[in-house]
């Protein structure tokens, strides 16, 4: 059977696939507008075609972090067959069960129970078929890549798509134990990623890669600021191009963010996302070149604060601080205090920087829009274009192609309501590209932070107390698992919500929201308390380490390494950091080198250990590490959005600088076994421990502690000047 007809056949017994993306649905009854969680039928995920090859069918989407191959593990163990056989479906709201979305980490952990349940039923449910087919018990039979046969005599035997012959299974069973983990052949097992060859080869489709027949290419009308009013548009000069169209959508004076949902200065929500002035032609450069005719005069932005004075407005705006942890009594670990150590960190706003800008292309057939969208979130994307366009949920169908990195900076869609808004009067199917200006003005950046912690040791080199007090980055990962009696840990706003007048520009999730700005503070400022006490930064860390979990990530990491004990600032370069995400742990030793003259930081090696419970894909999980340890030399060293009056001057990567091929450390993977937990999520823990890591090396190096996210050359540099002074 070839694969096209399998896709279209999965469609006759209400299930339904996106490959190829022009394939027309039918009405599915599996298909709930939002679910209060994952569905109990393992027909919403699991369908088995007549040759046997099995459809997997999930609302999540594949952006490079590898569970296209993951979870096809996942289905292809418990249901004995090989993972070729399985194919993926993902993404698609007409198709695949609800989802909230691709992020946090949370594929594996999340979806990755109801995934196996369901597939460990499906194949329980096929072995009481065949028992009956075969006329003997279940428990005498046996399954071999997905043919089901007779101990003993495997001549006797039916195959999974002999069973089921294309048709929907509706015979269900209770109690359904999954694999342990001594039954698995296929997961813990390294595999080949399933969107390798497509994407080796270039013919992986992406959003921007969908063509359809009389597509015009829109290039919307763009503010110099967020939240910027619009005083007058003039589109004459446009509309004088041969083929242009030009399209006007609400009040264009009163709203100029394309984001339903954000909370933009100066933009009401009855307002946002109204207001849309573009310009549309068959030829995407024309488009481009048209909208440059057309001229808009805007009103000034009323932000007066810029990249440098913007920690003292984030400190005097945040919200009331709100309690995470009491502990002790702080007054009492002061009073045990020999050495006490207040200090502040802060993190500049990081860009998601995705290398596939926000893309999409929608379709309007018979009162009902299709959109490709490179979102992570599809069905929360469905709802914005529900809400935006007053349809109902049946007319609208969001679909994802791969999607080409997005780090939490996709998890709405504002361009695919542009699209669908504009195909809408256009008439006909209308693409919408973000080029890199407009990724990075209608960002969602990593909020700018502000960390004030105080804590201190007593004779003996132990913590007395720990006051940790974060604002404007969240609460996610201020906890800390060192032993420490007496701790109060705060946190004053966040990434999620936040008052008008904080954010001078939209803010939202950056891989492990808050993490990397929490972890930074906390790990650098244990750093600092263990060369205050005269100590090793490992042994000092291990020595206020109770669990074994950690202190097995933190020993195997240094056997790694090769870590030889001293205290810091040594000269030798080399750093330690460590923490719990979720039940994910990890820990990372870097050794760097710094050019004293130029400020220029050289991460020459990185070590990281991690353990996040059995492991489905031990190659995916090291990928995953290899590619957080380079985003993160990114977001520790140079990544940072400069601004001033509300307008950002970082409009591309000539001065926003991403990591090179030729920064990249040498890199070794630790990943640590952990078979009593169930599996944690990968993606964002190892990115997040990398600003910590290089901060430390860097001190050791050459005795400057870096208090602010990215460390620069010029930061260093005055750093240097100031201990040399």
């Amino acid at each position: 059977m070839k694969r096209r007809e399998f896709l279209i056949g999965a469609g006759a017994f209400g299930l339904f696939v996106t490959f190829p993306p022009f394939f027309k649905a039918l009405e599915s009854p599996l298909n709930a507008d939002r679910p209060s969680g994952y569905p109990t039928d393992f027909n919403a995920y699991i369908k088995i075609g007549p040759d046997g090859r099995v459809g997997c069918f999930v609302g999540k989407v594949e952006m490079g972090q590898g569970i296209m191959t993951s979870l096809a593990m996942m289905v292809a163990d418990e249901l004995d067959v090989h993972p070729d056989r399985v194919e993926m479906v993902m993404g698609d709201t007409d198709l695949c069960p609800w989802d909230i979305g691709t992020w946090g980490s949370l594929t594996t952990w999340q979806l990755g129970p109801s995934l196996r349940a369901a597939a460990a039923e499906a194949r329980a449910v096929l072995l009481q078929m065949a028992a009956e087919r075969l006329g003997v018990p279940a428990d005498k039979l046996r399954v071999q890549d997905g043919v089901v046969f007779v101990e003993g005599n495997s001549s006797r035997k039916v195959s999974y798509g002999g069973l089921v012959d294309g048709r929907r299974i509706e015979r269900h069973l209770k109690d359904v134990k999954v694999k342990s983990l001594s039954e698995f052949t296929v997961m813990g097992k390294s595999a080949p990623r399933k969107d390798a060859r497509a994407k080796v080869a270039g013919v992986a489709k992406f959003a921007a890669d969908i063509a359809l027949p009389g597509t015009l290419h829109a290039c919307l009308v763009r503010p110099p600021f967020v939240g910027a009013r619009c005083v007058s548009v003039d589109t004459s000069e446009a509309e004088k191009i041969p083929g242009v169209k030009v399209i006007r959508l609400g009040d264009m004076l009163a709203a100029t963010h394309p984001n339903p949902d954000a909370d933009h200065p100066g933009i009401s929500p009855d307002e946002q996302g109204r207001g849309i002035v573009a310009v549309l032609h068959a030829r995407p450069d024309i488009a481009r070149a048209a909208v440059g005719k057309v001229k808009a005069q805007w009103a000034p932005s009323p932000w007066a604060v810029d990249d440098q004075t913007i920690f003292d407005h984030l400190v005097k705006t945040a919200p009331a601080a709100k309690q995470v942890t009491a502990k002790g009594s702080i007054p009492a670990g002061e009073a045990e205090t020999a050495l006490p150590l207040e200090t502040t960190y802060l993190n500049s706003y990081v860009s998601h920087a995705p290398i596939e800008p926000h893309s999409a292309i929608a379709q309007w057939e018979n009162g009902k829009v299709t959109v490709w969208a490179s979102v992570q979130a599809p069905f929360i994307v469905k709802g914005q274009v529900v809400q935006a366009l007053g349809l109902t949920p049946k007319n609208v169908r969001i679909i994802t192609p791969y999607v080409g990195g997005a780090f939490g900076g996709k998890s709405g869609g504002p361009q695919a309501v542009e699209a669908a808004r504009l195909a809408q009067v256009a008439g006909c199917p209308v693409s919408v590209t973000w080029n890199r200006a407009e990724e990075f003005l209608l960002d969602t950046y990593r909020p700018a932070a502000v960390v004030k912690v105080r804590s201190g040791i007593d004779k003996k080199g132990r913590i007395t107390f720990w006051d940790f007090h974060v604002y404007c980055a969240g609460d996610r990962e201020v906890e800390t698992f060192y032993d420490i009696p007496h701790q109060r840990i705060r946190a004053s706003g966040g990434w999620t919500a936040f008052p008008a007048g904080l954010h001078p520009f939209g803010i939202g999730p950056w891989r492990g929201p808050s993490a990397f700005t929490n972890v930074f503070a906390r790990e650098s400022h244990i750093d600092t308390l263990a060369t205050m006490a005269g100590e090793d930064p490992l042994e000092f860390r291990l020595k206020h380490i109770t669990e074994a979990r950690p202190a097995a990530v933190l020993n195997a990491v240094a056997k790694q390494f090769g870590w030889k004990p001293k205290p810091a600032p040594s000269g030798r370069g080399v750093g330690i950091a460590c923490f719990n995400m979720r039940n994910s742990i990890v820990a990372a030793m870097a050794e760097v080198a710094v050019d004293k003259k130029t400020g220029q930081v050289k991460v020459k090696r990185v070590a990281m250990a991690l353990d996040v419970g059995p492991i489905v894909n031990p190659k995916g999980v090291r990928e995953q590490m290899e590619g957080a340890i380079t985003m993160g030399l990114g977001s520790a060293l140079t990544e940072e959005i400069h601004f001033q009056a509300g307008t950002i001057k970082d409009w591309n990567f000539d001065t926003y600088l991403l990591p090179r091929y030729s920064w990249l450390p040498e890199i070794e993977t630790v990943l640590v076994p952990s078979p009593n937990i169930p599996s944690q999520g990968v993606g964002e823990p190892p990115v997040s421990v990398m600003g910590a890591v290089i901060a430390n090396a860097i001190h050791d190096a050459v005795g400057i502690r870096l208090l602010q996210l990215p460390m620069t050359p010029d930061r260093i540099k005055k750093a240097l000047a100031a201990v040399n002074s």
